[in-house]
């Protein structure tokens, strides 16, 4: 089911000062690209041609400027000897940090966080520097090929404002996409943890849960059957500006140093 604005629901409460988020069921994934499709309606993403990628069904294969939903599909061997395969999907998104390096980087103010605790671009203000490209250590942001802007996911900032849950949540046949407020879903998520651990899935764990991760904890929390590398995750991802305070407190410290002795040489040289 696509989500449109003539088939919207009843306005949620969704308050102003909270933070809000996802929380990705994996093991409920049945990869049929709702998310994607609604997110690009809803928000007037342009579709780009589907092609054979050779990468199983993944036609998207990576998030960026026109997927701001990106369904994976990874085919994995059950063991070494079983040569039968098992199927693991999962519908990644933009994370939503804590310590966003996209906001550090930005020299415009395109990018922004929300009264939601989402980080968004305003693409009247992007100038298409791309310096929060490489920022990004998901790789989640992109240029739009048309408009030379950055782009992606913003949590569909607009039907938040309306009281409305994002298009992929609602549009997710299957509950594995998640909305709600970040600390409900750290909650639910444990929860549904140690469901699948008690059921004999030994390999489950949480990602993006952890305030005390490389990022602050994320804004997205996923549950995965398997490491994050086999879905295409850092394993320990980490802000890339984090050190950047220091860099420029060095800086500017050794700066006031050399401007110091310059002073003292100059006055030594008039005596």
């Amino acid at each position: 089911m696509t989500v449109s604005p003539s088939t919207a629901e009843a306005p949620m409460h969704i308050a102003a000062g909270t933070r809000y988020g996802f929380f990705t069921d994996t093991s409920v994934c049945i990869g049929c690209k709702a998310c994607e499709v609604a997110c690009k309606e809803w928000n007037g993403v342009e579709a780009v041609a589907s092609e054979l990628s050779g990468n199983s069904y993944d036609n998207t294969v990576a998030l960026d400027a026109t997927s701001w939903r990106h369904v994976a599909f990874v085919e994995k061997e059950l063991t070494s000897t079983v040569k039968d395969m098992v199927w693991l999907m999962s519908s990644d998104v933009c994370k939503h940090c804590t310590e966003a390096a996209c906001l550090d980087v930005c020299p415009t103010g395109s990018l922004f966080r929300t009264e939601f605790g989402t980080v968004v671009v305003q693409p009247d203000i992007c100038n298409g520097c791309g310096y929060c490209v490489p920022a990004c250590p998901f790789g989640v942001i992109g240029k739009n090929p048309t408009s030379g802007q950055a782009a992606k996911c913003t949590l569909c900032y607009d039907r938040l404002r309306g009281g409305e849950q994002p298009a992929c949540a609602r549009a997710c046949p299957t509950d594995s996409i998640q909305f709600g407020p970040l600390d409900e879903l750290r909650a639910t998520a444990a929860t549904r943890l140690a469901q699948l651990r008690d059921s004999g899935a030994d390999r489950a764990q949480l990602y993006g849960e952890d305030p005390d991760d490389g990022i602050g904890g994320a804004g997205a929390i996923f549950l995965l059957l398997d490491e994050p590398s086999v879905y295409g995750l850092p394993p320990a991802p980490r802000t890339t500006t984090r050190d950047l305070r220091q860099m420029w407190r060095t800086a500017a410290a050794a700066s006031l140093a050399l401007v110091g002795a310059v002073v003292l040489a100059m006055i030594g040289g008039e005596r």
